[in-house]
């Protein structure tokens, strides 16, 4: 029997599983009623997934848009159909030959300067990007390739952290929408060699981080602790400004009243709570505009 459960649960995703599959893994360990996730991870990618249950659901959007944070394994000299280890070899090239590791470094370093900043990716086919209702990688895997959109994306930090040539590991911190399999590629390609991802890792998203989440082993061997492993549903939120109003003020927003404060307003999307000594005191998202809260996005009292 599924139950009423707010929160966020911070997983560890393991290699193999897809991020729907965690998702359900996680619903069904807790049985609550309704679960999403925050952005997706390809079943060869482990890392940190935020798992959104009940209420929490509601904000799960506004960490798809959210800076992310990976580690990245490379292997340059062969590529493959998915620009990952999952795909086929299309091509292999020969390696370049560098005098001494200083020279090997200086080059790779040398790469990264063309992928920092406001870059443009092509999306792979081997994507979940749909047309006419269908995924690409349903055109990829029937040998169908179209034409695809380029659109621009921000590297916000990329470097090395180790080199084991012909493999390579970065640390990249990136905008929404960014492939790392296209970025592997794109580096490959600069360097004349080609290149794949042969692992991948997130340990970032948004200000939540791989530190402190959970394998998916652990939860289920430990559910009935559910609250060691779930947050709050504001744990989403906590780059956003707060704002306390009170019981009136709370009542009004609920039932989707616009409140007029007598404060500076700071026009921003704010995190509201109201006025109380109880643990779960948070009301929801209001846009603060001109000195007035617009309600955004509330959680159910019910």
């Amino acid at each position: 029997m599924s139950t009423r459960i707010d929160g966020v649960v911070l997983l560890d995703k393991p290699m193999g599983m897809s991020s729907q599959g965690a998702v359900t893994a996680v619903k069904r360990a807790f049985h609550a009623d309704k679960a999403g996730h925050t952005g997706t991870l390809d079943p060869m990618a482990t890392g940190l997934l935020p798992i959104c249950l009940g209420e929490a659901t509601k904000y799960s959007q506004d960490l798809l848009d959210a800076d992310k944070t990976y580690i990245a394994q490379v292997k340059f000299g062969t590529r493959t159909d998915t620009g990952d280890a999952e795909g086929s070899i299309i091509e292999e090239k020969p390696l370049p030959v560098f005098e001494t590791v200083d020279a090997l470094q200086a080059a790779l370093d040398a790469l990264l300067t063309q992928f920092t900043g406001h870059i443009v990716q092509l999306p792979p086919m081997y994507s979940a990007l749909k047309r006419d209702g269908k995924p690409l990688y349903e055109y990829a895997r029937a040998g169908i390739e179209l034409e695809r959109t380029p659109r621009e994306i921000t590297i916000h930090r990329i470097a090395w952290t180790n080199i084991q040539w012909p493999e390579a590991t970065l640390e990249v911190t990136c905008s929404k929408g960014t492939y790392i399999r296209v970025l592997a590629e794109d580096i490959g390609h600069a360097l004349g060699c080609g290149a794949h991802l042969v692992g991948l890792r997130r340990t970032e998203v948004g200000h939540l981080s791989l530190e402190h989440a959970f394998t998916l082993d652990s939860i289920q061997k430990n559910v009935h602790d559910s609250s060691s492993y779930i947050l709050p549903v504001d744990a989403l939120l906590q780059t956003l400004p707060h704002l306390t109003v009170d019981e009136q003020q709370a009542k009004r927003l609920e039932m989707g009243q616009r409140v007029p404060l007598n404060l500076p307003s700071i026009e921003s999307l704010v995190r509201i709570y109201r006025a109380t000594a109880a643990p779960h005191n948070f009301i929801g998202t209001a846009d603060w505009r001109s000195g007035v809260l617009h309600p955004k996005r509330l959680i159910s009292q019910a």
